[in-house]
């Protein structure tokens, strides 16, 4: 098939769109897929997506089921890599035609070392995949950006703090209380991730750099005048005690915040007038609220 569309007597756009079908059908049996990605089928796809553009068309759906099938064996990855195929999937998200697919295969992808390597490299890779927690209309997209999110924070600190950077956190944050029950919990093992890094810096400080200590969060219990310490007897510094009090007040914000927009969502979503504003009772409702459901 490849060489038939490599022939310079083949113009025919509709050949093109063929076999691309047919890639389509051959992918979905798991022995063809490595059979598939060592005939040079990845480039040709990749070429026919670029060729479209930002059309819209069943061989660009096509085109892109295919390359979802293909990239589930890890084999196809290496030829993957050798095309532009990472770029043009990050530049491709915000096509709401196409997202979900899209997400689809990065989550594939970013399975392997060198894939979230390829991700990461990607110019506003993060930033783009953290913007998709935001869309509250589209849970499926939110759960594979955060599935992809959770694996490169897992593995690489330099992708955590890319994240930390492109405010992911207040992200984060808001899905706990508002994502599907799959975003939530992916969203909290990010921010266990990053607490974990916090901890370390923490005890780190706290021992004087003494690389031999290693805790995995700080044991400060509260913002009281006294100052605890741990079975070492080291001395936790009351700066990282205002710093945790700190936190809180900024969670509680969040989620006064993230409770007060859902309700002006809520209120759009039932066709109420566009200058209703919350009772007294709501409102005291949300001050009062609580951060005990989220991780830290």
């Amino acid at each position: 098939m490849l060489k038939l569309i490599e022939s310079p007597c083949v113009v025919d756009s509709s050949v093109s769109e063929a076999i691309v079908a047919n890639f389509l059908g051959l992918s979905a049996l798991d022995s063809n897929k490595p059979i598939i990605g060592s005939s040079g089928a990845i480039p040709f796809l990749v070429r026919t997506l670029k060729n479209l553009g930002n059309s819209s068309s069943q061989v660009k759906q096509d085109a892109l089921r295919a390359l979802h099938n293909l990239s589930i064996n890890q084999t196809n990855i290496s030829f993957v890599l050798e095309t532009d195929l990472f770029a043009f999937l990050i530049n491709s998200i915000e096509d709401m035609e196409v997202s979900e697919r899209v997400l689809s295969i990065l989550s594939n992808l970013v399975s392997s070392p060198e894939g979230r390597k390829a991700i990461s490299a990607v110019k506003d890779a993060i930033t783009v995949l953290v913007d998709v927690l935001n869309w509250t209309d589209s849970p499926e997209c939110q759960e594979k950006a955060s599935y992809i999110l959770m694996i490169m924070a897992h593995k690489a600190y330099a992708d955590r703090q890319a994240m930390i950077e492109a405010g992911i956190v207040s992200s984060l944050l808001e899905l706990t209380l508002v994502g599907s029950a799959l975003a939530q919990k992916r969203a909290s093992r990010i921010l266990q991730c990053f607490r974990l890094d916090k901890g370390k810096q923490v005890s780190g400080r706290s021992d004087g750099g003494n690389l031999g200590l290693t805790l995995s969060a700080p044991i400060c219990a509260s913002s009281s005048s006294f100052v605890k310490t741990d079975e070492g007897g080291k001395e936790c510094l009351m700066e990282e005690v205002n710093m945790m009090s700190d936190e809180k007040k900024a969670v509680k914000q969040l989620v006064q915040q993230s409770l007060q927009n859902n309700m002006m969502k809520i209120v759009k979503r039932a066709n109420l007038r566009q200058d209703f504003v919350p009772s007294e009772r709501f409102a005291s409702l949300t001050s009062s609220s609580t951060s005990k459901s989220l991780p830290f």
